[in-house]
């Protein structure tokens, strides 16, 4: 029940973060667009157009994130190797961006970057790891049928030889 509530909110966290961020670099690749100067030498329509795009894919990335962690929240189960490859660098990339936002804006928004950095984290370690080998408790069922059954012995009764 946990595991689903913090994947939730963390899906909701990211959704809206993604939300703010488009809409912040959409304010500002037009503020850029609107100006009729250089900045040390570059173009205005590149560097707006340059906004435009990291803001999308900002936006994109953070919605594959909330993406993932939605249909780990429904299906109650771990994400898979790719999700957790992703939402592991969206955990990093928080890191980074809260150790540089509090110079830049205070320390409010690193309060936020760190709930959101918390959220992902907790969400990850709050589901289990998913071997691919076989449960335990089921092998050793199995080994101990047949044994009952008159079979081998299981790789536990196996003992080295030593010459």
């Amino acid at each position: 029940m946990l595991r689903r509530l913090v994947a939730g909110a963390a899906t909701l966290v990211l959704v809206a973060e993604a939300a703010v961020l488009v809409l912040v670099h959409v304010v500002l690749g037009r503020t850029t667009a609107s100006q009729s100067m250089s900045i040390a030498g570059s173009d205005p329509d590149v560097m707006s157009k340059a906004t435009y795009a990291m803001g999308a894919g900002i936006g994109a990335f953070l919605l594959l994130c909330a993406a993932l962690l939605a249909v780990a929240a429904i299906r109650d189960r771990a994400p898979g190797r790719f999700a957790r490859a992703v939402l592991i660098g969206a955990a990093f990339t928080h890191g980074i961006l809260g150790a540089l936002v509090v110079g830049l804006v205070g320390w409010p928004a690193f309060a936020v970057m760190m709930l959101i950095l918390c959220l992902i984290v907790l969400a990850l370690m709050l589901f289990p790891d998913t071997p691919d080998t076989p449960d335990t408790p089921k092998a050793e069922g199995a080994d101990a049928a047949g044994r009952a059954a008159g079979g081998s012995p299981g790789p536990a009764e196996v003992t080295p030889t030593s010459p």
